[in-house]
C-alpha cells in the first residue's frame, strides 16, 4: 500500500490541528480526501494511545470540568433508522478535566450525560491523580455521585450552580441566557472557596470550538461518523496540550505539568506514527 511521506504528513495534520476542513485540507494539500480521512484516524489513534498511557501520576491540585456538546450524523430530534444506518448517533457530549494550574487537559471522554458516562470520566480522572485534588464542576446532578464512587473521601468537591435570567434580545436562537450570578456549593471534602470555578474549562470548551472544525456551531461542519469524531478530538487534544504554545503560560500546558521537558512538533507526532506503524509491521 501506497503511504504519504513524513513531509506531507506533516502538512496534512497541520492543517487539521488549525482548525481546517477536511475539504479544505485536500484543496491546500492536494492529497485525496480518502486518504486524509484513513490518516486521521491513523494519527488519532496514536495521539489518543500516548496521552492515555502518559498522563499518569500527576500532581495536579485543582481541577475543573465540563461538558461540550456537539452531534454526529444527525442531531438528536433528527435521527432517523436511515442515517443511524450510516453511522448517525445523535447528540454527543465532550467531557474534559483541565487542570487550572497547567492547563492541561488530563482526561476526556466522549459519551452522552448519563450517570455511567459520568462514572466513566470520573474513573478514568482518578486514575491518572498522585495526590488528593480540588475538584470544580457545574451543577449537573450526575456529578456527586460519580465523583465519590471514584474518589471516594480523598477529594474536596464543590459545585458552581450559575443563575441565568431572561434575555433582553427579542432573538433568543443565537443568544447565549444571561448569566446573573454564581452559588457556590461544598458536597464534600474542604475545597477553597476562592478557587470554586469552572472558567478555565469553560474558556477551554471556547478552543475547542475555534479549532476542531467539527465543533463549530451552525455550520454543516459535523462528523458523520463517531471513529471520525474521536479521532479529531483526540489529535487536537494533543496539539493542545504539546505542540501549541499556551499564551499566559508562555510554554505549551504539558511543559507545564511537567509532563515533557521540551516543545512539540507535528514532525514529532508523526515520528510517533510511524514508529507504530514499524512496530505493527515487525510483528506481522
Amino acid at each position: 500500500m501506497n503511504r504519504l511521506d513524513s513531509k506531507k504528513r506533516e502538512q496534512v495534520i497541520s492543517a487539521l490541528v488549525e482548525g481546517c476542513s477536511i475539504r479544505s485540507t485536500v484543496r491546500m494539500t492536494g492529497v485525496a480526501k480518502k486518504t486524509v480521512m484513513r490518516l486521521l484516524l491513523e494519527i488519532g489513534a496514536v495521539a489518543a494511545d500516548y496521552q492515555y498511557g502518559i498522563f499518569r501520576n500527576l500532581n495536579s491540585q485543582r481541577i475543573q470540568v465540563d461538558e461540550c456538546w456537539a452531534f454526529v450524523g444527525a442531531k438528536a430530534k433528527n435521527l432517523t433508522p436511515e442515517n443511524k444506518a450510516l453511522g448517525a448517533i445523535g447528540d454527543i457530549w465532550l467531557w474534559a478535566a483541565i487542570d487550572a494550574d497547567s492547563k492541561l487537559v488530563i482526561s476526556w471522554l466522549l459519551g452522552d450525560r448519563s450517570a455511567s458516562t459520568a462514572r466513566a470520566f470520573m474513573g478514568d480522572l482518578a486514575s491518572r491523580l498522585s495526590e488528593r485534588v480540588q475538584l470544580t464542576s457545574d451543577s449537573l446532578n450526575v456529578y456527586p455521585n460519580a465523583v465519590v464512587r471514584a474518589f471516594g473521601t480523598e477529594v474536596d468537591f464543590a459545585q458552581l450552580r450559575k443563575i441565568y435570567g431572561e434575555s433582553s434580545e427579542p432573538e433568543k436562537r443565537y443568544s447565549p441566557a444571561v448569566c446573573i450570578g454564581c452559588k457556590k456549593e461544598v458536597i464534600f471534602g474542604d475545597p477553597d472557596p476562592a478557587h470554586v470555578s469552572t472558567s478555565f474549562v469553560e474558556r477551554h470548551n471556547l478552543s475547542v470550538r475555534m479549532t476542531n472544525r467539527r465543533y463549530t456551531r451552525l455550520t454543516n461542519a459535523f462528523s458523520r461518523k463517531l471513529e471520525n469524531h474521536s479521532a479529531s478530538v483526540a489529535l487536537g487534544y494533543f496539539a493542545y496540550n504539546f505542540i501549541k504554545i499556551h499564551r499566559t503560560l508562555r510554554c505549551t500546558p504539558a511543559m507545564a505539568a511537567g509532563v515533557t521537558g521540551r516543545l512539540w512538533e507535528v514532525s514529532d507526532l508523526v515520528a510517533l506514527l510511524e514508529a507504530s506503524e514499524r512496530g505493527l509491521e515487525r510483528a506481522a
